[in-house]
């Protein structure tokens, strides 16, 4: 698999810097005045100060209208569980709290929906069986 990178906007770098580092437990990097960058579970993302995108609770998935679009990552069962506790711990606001979908079925996968405090709406999936990421 490949390393990918995104970059989009934050209202406040420090309050994105908070949450991403210290709330999300994402490695920080290079940083200046007017951006920052995080390994984010294994991958680069670069906030930018400026207004965020548009967002609208547009994604049916199973019974759920899901924020569209949005960033996401998927992580082993155990990892997806440790981070789903430190968020709960920590009182995130969830769009979509901690739980699991599509038992049984292929991509049988737990999943949980929240926004950064600049409102940018992330998925962390977690999968007990990597190879049902891709299933059909």
């Amino acid at each position: 698999m490949s390393i990918f990178h995104l970059a989009y906007n934050v209202r406040d770098l420090d309050s994105a810097r908070t949450f991403y580092g210290e709330t999300l437990g994402c490695s920080p990097g290079r940083f200046t005045e007017t951006w920052a960058d995080f390994n984010f579970f294994g991958h680069q993302i670069s906030l930018h100060l400026g207004e965020p995108f548009a967002t609208a609770a547009t994604g049916k998935v199973g019974e759920h209208l899901v924020p569209m679009p949005h960033l996401g990552v998927i992580l082993d069962l155990d990892e997806w569980k440790t981070l789903a506790d430190r968020l709960t711990r920590a009182g995130v606001d969830f769009v979509i709290p901690p739980s699991s979908r599509f038992a049984g079925e292929p991509g049988a996968q737990s999943t949980m929906f929240f926004r950064d405090p600049s409102g940018n709406p992330i998925e962390v999936k977690g999968f007990a069986d990597m190879s049902g990421v891709f299933a059909t």
